[in-house]
């Protein structure tokens, strides 16, 4: 079998990507910035930021009906151009002083959009171009490259922001350039052949749902994946604010993110390592074990940089379960189905990663931050509960085992 890295159509839709996350990471700090100097309010920040996610949140599973019904290559250049015509308003608005909140909102949202779309587009594409018993590893890939681009985008924006206000925003404009060049040079097509008639949006929506959820391993990932993202978005809130009440300076405070984030990255790189020596299973069940009980020994330190330490420790591990999880979701979801399944997935996921910040406030302001951590703990302990006592994971050891043509896992 050929290396990954010589696969020339995943290095190109993997470098796509990279740019298009990259340029993501840019502006986001980017555009805060500049409602900072536009406005001088931390509320029009916190309302773009917003109004960003929520655009990504609900255009997830439209995404997903729309990445199943039309040419993947063609959703994935029309996603880079729109965010290159609106970043290219934006620089010239910029450029021209007349770049206001509602300017500044409306390509927020826009570059939201398109990128939830992009990047159910890209994921769903993966099973087109990767062997199935390289999907575990191209994941590990794509993990990589997100906490790589985490890393690198805000401080790179922040910089390109003090050369001038605008620079930033041109370089994404570049970025989202090459990315459409890189795509125009993948040969292969991003998709099976599709013979039945387009189905209705609610019907197509419908047979999404219904495929997670009767499928006894996409249910268990979903109930596996949902509660370890929320319960690592609200203990790293927790530790922020709690550090910040404890007088700690913006830039320690800062540090806590970036450890997160290169234990992520770490464990991208030893992914594969990690999936030689530990099956599916026994992968999961460790992962989730293990994070329950790191995120635990955090609670012995919520006011110190210290507990950022066993959370990057629990993102590390990360990757390598993502790899196999979602591998193993690409080789047994119909290509058909890509696009929702992954869409379907990732909203669960996400939405209840998005409510950790608003419990974790108010259970650090009714006991305090050690409760908080403990709470959200807890949540990963019932994730590793269901990873052991239930029987979706058992399905299957190995997610490299399964035809390309398979519609169902096997015992």
């Amino acid at each position: 079998m050929t290396s990954l890295w010589r696969n020339r159509e995943f290095n190109l839709l993997w470098g796509s990507q990279s740019l298009s996350d990259l340029g993501d990471g840019i502006a986001s700090l980017a555009l805060s910035l500049l409602v900072l100097v536009k406005t001088g309010s931390p509320v029009s920040a916190g309302l773009v930021g917003t109004a960003t996610q929520a655009a990504r949140l609900l255009l997830r599973l439209p995404a997903g009906v729309l990445v199943d019904r039309v040419d993947r290559r063609h959703a994935l250049i029309a996603c880079d151009a729109v965010r290159l015509l609106v970043f290219a308003v934006l620089t010239f608005c910029v450029i021209t002083d007349r770049a206001g909140l509602e300017l500044i909102l409306v390509v927020a949202v826009v570059d939201a959009g398109a990128s939830a779309v992009f990047s159910t587009a890209e994921d769903a594409s993966l099973r087109s171009i990767v062997p199935i018993g390289q999907l575990p590893d191209a994941v590990a890939r794509n993990e990589a490259r997100s906490y790589g681009t985490a890393l690198a985008g805000p401080p790179l924006g922040g910089l390109l922001f003090s050369l001038g206000h605008a620079v930033p925003f041109a370089a994404n404009f570049l970025s989202y350039l090459v990315s459409i060049v890189a795509v125009l040079f993948i040969r292969k097509p991003l998709q099976a052949p599709r013979e039945e008639e387009p189905q209705g949006y609610g019907a197509a929506l419908t047979e999404g749902l219904r495929f997670v959820l009767t499928h006894p391993f996409l249910r268990t990932l979903m109930l596996v994946a949902a509660p370890l993202n929320f319960a690592i978005t609200g203990v790293i809130f927790t530790v922020i604010v709690a550090l910040q009440r404890h007088g700690t300076t913006p830039a320690v405070i800062g540090l806590t993110e970036t450890v997160v984030a290169a234990g992520g990255l770490l464990g991208a790189f030893a992914a594969p390592a990690i999936q030689r020596r530990l099956r599916l299973v026994p992968l999961v069940r460790t992962l989730c074990w293990t994070a329950a009980a790191l995120l635990a020994t955090a609670a012995l330190l919520p006011s110190s940089i210290a507990a950022a330490v066993p959370l990057g420790l629990t993102v590390f591990l990360g990757p390598a379960a993502n790899a196999a999880l979602f591998g193993y979701q690409a080789a047994i979801t119909p290509d058909r189905l890509q696009g929702r399944v992954i869409s379907v997935i990732m909203v669960a996921a996400t939405s209840l990663a998005a409510l950790a910040p608003l419990l974790a406030g108010t259970i650090l302001a009714w006991r305090g931050p050690a409760t908080a951590i403990l709470f959200f703990a807890a949540a990963v302990a019932g994730s590793a509960l269901i990873a052991t006592l239930g029987t979706g994971l058992r399905w299957t050891e190995s997610p490299v085992t399964v035809p390309a043509a398979s519609g169902s896992a096997g015992h």
